[in-house]
């Protein structure tokens, strides 16, 4: 029995064409305009509109009414799902898909990856891996639980604006970090987004994302690894992979740049950097 993959478009995995992943589209609103994402919405387009107007957009979850529409045509078509979501913790997408997923007894499992964007494409993309190895389904199922607990994802933010506008900063705090030029490193910890240092200048920020990817145990390079960027251009991921590149040389073939869209953009702004890897440790 064939096994699909189903996640939400939190993961940015736009880049990914596999047939047996689905992605579930997420909206995103600008005033009372309200987009998918990925469908009408391109990252480019959502970044054009984050700089062009103040009015701060809002994501919302997949329903679970789309996820049974999902998991009702692969039960249809003899196939057996696992669905990965974004944190539990940071969305309702988990809490839908879990719903959905109730009348199908075995035949659909739902992960919630305690991550978000490229935290959980990596454990997407290892799915996919497995998928294509011939695993099967209770064994991804058992595998997947556990490889969760090993996913790291770090992000540099570039600005605390949207973090204010978000109102998930007071207002005098991101003034005076973006006059200090306060870049703050996250990382997704227990299915949410917490603060695990912070640098002044792009410079000391760099080595900083650098210093904590170390301090996560450094990145097992027979797992997935993905680095992404917001905005609409990659030129600051660029410059640190360049300045970083004994992380990476010799160890991958090829480190490809991703854009990260709405779900991330809406809270980071343009600028920001990430990396997503399983942990040695």
């Amino acid at each position: 029995m064939a096994i699909r993959i189903i996640c939400d478009s939190a993961a940015d995995v736009s880049d990914i064409h596999h047939e047996q992943l689905t992605v579930m589209p997420i909206s995103v609103a600008f005033g009372n305009e309200i987009y998918l994402d990925n469908v009408d919405l391109s990252n480019q387009r959502f970044y054009e509109m984050l700089l062009e107007t103040d009015t701060t957009p809002t994501t919302g979850q997949v329903t679970p009414y789309a996820f049974d529409q999902e998991f009702s045509a692969a039960v249809e078509r003899d196939e057996k799902v696992v669905a990965i979501t974004v944190s539990s913790r940071l969305s309702g997408t988990y809490a839908s898909a879990e719903s959905a997923a109730q009348p199908y007894g075995d035949n659909v499992r739902v992960i919630d990856s305690l991550s978000a964007s490229l935290g959980t494409r990596v454990l997407v993309e290892y799915a996919l891996r497995c998928v294509d190895q011939g695993i099967k389904f209770d064994q991804l199922v058992e595998d997947l639980q556990v490889r969760v607990q090993h996913v790291r994802v770090l992000a540099l933010l570039n600005t605390l604006e949207y973090l204010r506008r978000g109102g998930r900063l007071p207002a005098a705090a991101a003034a005076l970090g973006n006059l200090l030029s306060i870049k703050p490193v996250i990382t997704a910890e227990d299915g949410v987004i917490s603060l695990v240092g912070k640098a002044r200048g792009s410079k000391a920020a760099n080595n900083l994302l650098t210093k904590m990817i170390e301090k996560c145990g450094g990145i097992n390079f027979d797992m997935p690894v993905a680095v992404g960027y917001t905005g609409l251009e990659s030129s600051m991921l660029k410059k640190y992979v360049e300045d970083n590149s004994h992380l990476w040389e010799g160890k991958v073939d090829e480190l490809a740049y991703h854009s990260m869209g709405g779900a991330i953009g809406t809270h980071a702004g343009p600028g920001a950097i990430a990396v997503a890897f399983f942990a040695n440790s």
